[in-house]
């Protein structure tokens, strides 16, 4: 993978609010990639620390206070440096640049429906959300009450150090997954899969696991077509895409499924309690926005997921 140093790193699309405290919720407690409320409402915290890794839905939270905006000033004085692109955040941001850039094209041209951005919240230790208090210990998230991604970019040393995903492209990845249920969220999918839900709540895990999966088939699609996207002025914001950088995102995938994760934490591997999804199936989903490049190919609602 190869940013283009030409590129404009666009701060307006990220709040950082990192250093500004707030937070509370569980601490500790690692989801697999996916976040938000999709599918985990219900699941009560001692549930979570069995599985350690099960999951959380943040509207069970307390406080769901709006927050106060961040102050992008450092960031943007960091990201519009000569080294900028050797900075964690500022990569990330273009990350969120190249994202939002796909979709914006991406949504009116395959689904008829306008596109309309989210801001990713930096954070450091714990965050106020729309959806209520969290902290690094819940990973990266979507909160659909306020429409914004969430993460403490401090998780990708977790993502490596404990789950071993240490390719650079897991980071992308990880964006790319949370920007699918933003994406479900202005479709549309979100809201119905949670009314499907309540009228079937024995079948609450098994519909998370298609609303997760589809989030891993558009992030296959963006990482398909991510060398087209560009930033205001034109310019391509990667250079290059490997199949390494792919094989990275793969095997992100394949660590963070609802099997591993349980194997990982000794305790026998229990279909009832999957929320995200196999190692198998997000490696499969993934793969097939990837070799399509076609979001209409992600439907895991219809697609025996």
């Amino acid at each position: 993978m190869e940013l283009n140093e030409n590129a404009q790193v666009d701060t307006s699309q990220v709040d950082d609010r990192r250093g500004s405290g707030g937070g509370g919720g569980l601490g500790g407690i690692p989801i697999p990639i996916g976040g938000g409320r999709g599918g985990l409402v219900g699941i009560i915290v001692a549930v979570l620390i069995a599985l350690v890794g099960g999951g959380v839905g943040l509207n069970a939270m307390t406080g769901g206070d709006d927050a106060s905006q961040g102050d992008n000033t450092s960031l943007e004085q960091k990201c519009s440096a000569d080294d900028a692109l050797k900075q964690l955040d500022c990569r990330n941001t273009l990350y969120v640049n190249s994202i939002q850039a796909y979709w914006r094209s991406a949504l009116p041209e395959v689904f008829g429906e306008q596109y309309q951005p989210s801001k990713t919240v930096f954070f450091s230790r714990g965050v106020n959300t729309g959806c209520g208090q969290a902290d690094s210990g819940v990973g990266p998230f979507y909160c659909p009450a306020d429409d914004l991604v969430y993460i403490d970019l401090t998780f990708y040393q977790q993502l490596a150090g404990q789950l071993g995903a240490k390719g650079e492209f897991a980071q992308p990845y990880v964006l790319a997954h949370e920007y699918g249920h933003h994406v479900q969220d202005l479709l549309g999918t979100e809201a119905q899969m949670r009314r499907e839900q309540q009228r079937d709540p024995g079948n609450a895990n098994a519909l998370s696991v298609k609303l997760e999966l589809q989030a891993d088939c558009y992030a296959g699609a963006w990482a398909k077509n991510a060398t087209g996207t560009a930033d205001e002025q034109g310019q391509k914001i990667f250079t290059s895409i490997t199949e390494q950088d792919i094989q990275q995102a793969v095997d992100t995938a394949e660590k963070i499924g609802d099997d591993a994760i349980q194997q990982r934490s000794g305790r026998p591997v229990n279909p009832d309690e999957f929320t995200h999804g196999t190692s198998q199936q997000r490696r499969q989903w993934f793969t097939k926005g990837y070799d399509t490049g076609d979001p209409k190919s992600c439907d895991t609602f219809g697609g025996g997921a």
